[in-house]
C-alpha cells in the first residue's frame, strides 16, 4: 500500500493535473470509478497504473472484474494518498493514470462520417465535456478540437465526459481551415451553430439536417469569429421562445446535434 502522499510516484501522479506535465508525458489522470470502468471497458490498453483505497475497491467489485480481466493491476493506497493524486476536492476513492490517444483528422473524416462536432476556440472545460457526452450521446461518429480549445485532458474536461471520452474517436489541435476541408473532402456540410444564422426550424422542414453535418461550435462568450463562420456552408440558431437571454454553449450544442441525430435517422 502506498502511504506516504509526498513520495516520488505520488507526486508524478498529482503533477498530471498540470498541462506541462500531460504535454511532457503523455499520460493524463482518470479520477473516480465511472471514469475507471468505461476505460477498462473500452480502452484498457490505456491504463497504465490504477490506485484504489480498499474501501472503494470492496465496494466497486465490478471494477475488480473488470481489471482483472483486462490483466491491470492495481495498488491499493490511503485515504491521504488519493487526495494528493486528485485534482477534486472530494475523491471517490479510485484514481489511475492512462495514457493520452488522439485519434488523427485525417483517419476521423477517412471513416466516412456523417456526423461530427467541430469545437473552435472553446475554452470552458465543463462545456468541453458535456459535449463530448452529448456527442457520444447522440451517436455522433467523433469530436474535432482546433488547436484553440481547452486540453482534452483537462482533469474537468475528463470528469465531465463521464467515461464518453473512451466511447467515440476524438482529435485534438487540427488547424480549422484544415479541418473543414477534410469535412468537406468526406461529403459533409458544414453548418455553423451561431445567433445570427437562419432559423434551425426552417433548416428541418428543408430536409439540410438529414445530410452528413460537421457542426462546428464557437467560444462560450464571442461565439465563432467572423473568418470561421466564413469556412461554413452555413449558419443556424436555435429559436428562443421564453425570455432567456441566450442558452448554455453546451446546452446548445447538444440539441443541435440531437436535431441531426433525429434527422439523418428519420
Amino acid at each position: 500500500m502506498l502511504e506516504n502522499p509526498r513520495s516520488p510516484r505520488v507526486r508524478a501522479v498529482a503533477k498530471l493535473t498540470k498541462r506541462s506535465a500531460r504535454t511532457e508525458t503523455g499520460l493524463f489522470l482518470l479520477e473516480g470509478p465511472q471514469a475507471v470502468r468505461e476505460a477498462l471497458s473500452y480502452r484498457p490498453e490505456a491504463i497504465v497504473e490504477l490506485f484504489a483505497t480498499p474501501t472503494a475497491w470492496d465496494k466497486h467489485g465490478d471494477l475488480r472484474q473488470a481489471a482483472a480481466d483486462a490483466e491491470v493491476r492495481f495498488e491499493y493506497v490511503t485515504e491521504f494518498v488519493l487526495a494528493a493524486m486528485a485534482d477534486t476536492v472530494t475523491p471517490q476513492g479510485v484514481v489511475a493514470v492512462a495514457r493520452q490517444m488522439p485519434t488523427s483528422v485525417r483517419d476521423i473524416f477517412a471513416a466516412s462520417p456523417r456526423l461530427v462536432a467541430i469545437c473552435e476556440e472553446i475554452r470552458d472545460p465543463g462545456n468541453l465535456g458535456t459535449i463530448i457526452r452529448a456527442a457520444d450521446a447522440t451517436g455522433a461518429d467523433a469530436v474535432v478540437l482546433t488547436g484553440r480549445t481547452v486540453d482534452l485532458y483537462n482533469p474537468k474536461v475528463v470528469r465531465s465526459t463521464t467515461g464518453s471520452l473512451f466511447h467515440l474517436p476524438v482529435s485534438v489541435g487540427g488547424e480549422l481551415t484544415d479541418v473543414v476541408e477534410r469535412a468537406h473532402a468526406a461529403g459533409l456540410q458544414v453548418v455553423a451553430a451561431d445567433v445570427k444564422g437562419d432559423d434551425l426550424l426552417a433548416a428541418r422542414a428543408e430536409g439540410v439536417l438529414a445530410r452528413p453535418t460537421a457542426w462546428l461550435f464557437g467560444n462560450e462568450a464571442r461565439g465563432l469569429e467572423e473568418p470561421a463562420l466564413g469556412l461554413a456552408d452555413r449558419a443556424l440558431r436555435l429559436p428562443i421562445f421564453g425570455r432567456a437571454e441566450s442558452l448554455n454553449l453546451a446546452t446548445a450544442a447538444s440539441v443541435c446535434l440531437y436535431e441531426s441525430a433525429f434527422a439523418q435517422r428519420a
